[in-house]
């Protein structure tokens, strides 16, 4: 299976900044979530306090796994023009976005895995985190592509 992925040593500039952009996407992002359990907590006649932790979660995976299979980009990453990718260079579909959600749910969990991954973004050279390693996944910049 030929790999399309951009090579970071000769096209670079789909890679430049990702890290820093999907650090400011995130914040965007929680900012997002936090409205959208904010606007949803009346509807639940604020019972959804009692379990606000899971009512979070559930916004979070909903709002990641269709903003991701819509656009291979969260409104965060829209706003910082950056996308994820699959191995195969293509957009993400819906199993992928929900996969891609559902490892860093479980990458967020916990504080060494968050480390780990946030390193892995820092360091490599297609700045990928743990669960971009492990679906061969990417975040590239929108305007970089062809």
């Amino acid at each position: 299976m030929e790999n399309s992925l951009p090579d970071p040593t000769y096209q670079a500039e789909f890679y430049a900044d990702v890290a820093i952009k999907r650090a400011l996407a995130w914040v965007v992002d929680a900012i997002v979530i936090a409205v959208m359990t904010l606007l949803i907590l009346p509807l639940t006649a604020f019972t959804g306090l009692f379990f606000l932790p899971l009512l979070v979660l559930t916004v979070s995976f909903v709002y990641r796994t269709f903003t991701l299979a819509g656009r291979s980009a969260t409104w965060g990453m829209r706003l910082f023009a950056i996308e994820f990718r699959t191995h195969r260079g293509q957009r993400f579909d819906l199993p992928t976005a929900a996969l891609h959600t559902l490892g860093y749910t479980v990458t967020i969990s916990t504080l060494l895995p968050q480390i780990v991954s946030a390193a892995l973004m820092l360091t490599g050279a297609r700045g990928q985190g743990l669960t971009d390693l492990v679906l061969g996944s990417v975040a590239i910049n929108r305007a970089a592509r062809t």
